[in-house]
């Protein structure tokens, strides 16, 4: 049994009912968080029994949103392999550097735990006609999960999203609406939707529970390193659901008392220098984003103007003493490429960011070679050809 208590909002600490159809707090226009009652978890769980249950996100069931197991809609997401860099390190003088390969996801990206968990709830809701603005991979978990649990979908997505991702989610059933402009032009199209008809949008954090499919990313990295977490997790932002996710449940683990020391990682945002807001208010000191005009960047999945979490991003760049950093395209394709010859690993265009962040880091002495640092990569860069 889950031990899901209630939903709130961090902002105005307003409870919701887990057990209706919720959205996020239209009082503070922000997101609402699932809260576990981790005292009688801490009693009652035992992380080693966790481990050798059969592999996957939803062995970490109890602390994830849903009551009825039967209500699961899974593909085998999870548990993706931790990967040291072995010839990135040493020819930079560094021995502590690992890829957290996420493309070996269904669908072949992260976004399959997000959008498994966002399913399950809606589908243990009664919920069954789902939404989605998306740069491409979220439409096509949502897709394939909902398919899965025969459910209706429906991926709205810029007409530039590769074309690979634009017939996967035609394949899986979704009705696929593309739309000339930016995923913030999608979102107006999905709010319509909504308005109109009786669709359910599981847009980033417009919903409860695909951060809590995200948040296992922090689980796994916690379980691979021993229960002592790596010093620096880069990771490549967009909405940020997997950054805030991570960041939950670091605090989660400590709760429980799982974890062998109380040093948690320092959260690093990557954006691309065509659309960085979370760079931007990172640096002038904001607690707040700005929409980012004209945003232009071949890293689609981060080619987000404002996120609704762009509150919860900042908290979570400073509470852990991490930062922002924007990166180039052409730093992105060169990586990229690195990463492809030296490693064997194709990552998507976000993924390679993150390796590109790395070195910008590294020069100017921010992180050190005595340091682990653990780098997203979201996607296959399959999906991009």
């Amino acid at each position: 049994m889950t031990y899901l208590i209630d939903l709130n909002c961090p902002q105005c600490e307003q409870k919701y009912s887990p057990s209706i159809q919720q959205t996020y707090c239209t009082d503070c226009q922000s997101p609402i968080l699932a809260r576990y009652n981790l005292a009688s978890a801490r009693g009652e769980l035992d992380r080693h029994e966790i481990g050798s249950r059969p592999s996957g996100m939803w062995r970490w069931f109890e602390l994830l949103p849903v009551w009825d197991k039967d209500q699961v809609s899974s593909l085998g997401e999870g548990d993706t392999p931790l990967i040291q860099l072995k010839r990135v390190a040493q020819n930079k003088s560094f021995d502590q550097i690992w890829v957290k390969d996420e493309s070996l996801n269904p669908t072949a990206s992260f976004k399959a735990r997000g959008l498994s968990a966002a399913v399950s709830k809606a589908n243990e809701l009664g919920i069954n006609k789902l939404v989605i603005p998306t740069a491409g991979n979220a439409g096509s978990a949502l897709a394939a999960y909902a398919a899965r649990a025969r459910l209706k979908s429906a991926a709205v997505m810029p007409i530039d999203t590769p074309s690979v991702i634009i017939e996967e989610c035609r394949l899986f059933g979704a009705e696929t609406i593309l739309v000339d402009g930016l995923i913030s032009d999608c979102a107006r199209i999905v709010g319509e939707m909504i308005t109109s008809g009786d669709w359910y949008s599981v847009s980033t954090f417009r919903e409860p529970y695909r951060l809590e499919g995200k948040k296992t990313m922090g689980y796994e990295l916690a379980e691979e390193f021993n229960w002592q977490l790596p010093d620096n997790i880069i990771y490549p932002t967009g909405g940020g659901t997997g950054l805030v996710g991570m960041w939950k449940a670091f605090k989660e683990l400590n709760e429980l008392g799982w974890l062998e020391d109380q040093n948690l990682p320092r959260m690093i945002s990557v954006q691309s220098k065509g659309c960085a807001p979370v760079v931007e208010a990172f640096n002038s000191g904001a607690d707040k984003c700005e929409f980012w005009e004209a945003a232009e960047t071949i890293a689609w999945g981060i080619r987000v103007p404002l996120s609704l979490a762009d509150k919860l991003i900042l908290v979570t760049l400073r509470e852990s003493g991490g930062t922002a950093i924007a990166v180039s395209d052409n730093e992105i394709i060169a990586a990229q490429a690195e990463l492809a010859s030296q490693e064997g690993l194709f990552s998507s265009p976000e993924g390679a960011a993150t390796l590109a962040a790395f070195y910008q880091l590294r020069a100017s002495g921010f992180i050190t070679p005595d340091e682990s640092t653990v780098l997203f990569m979201t996607a296959s860069g399959v999906k991009y050809i």
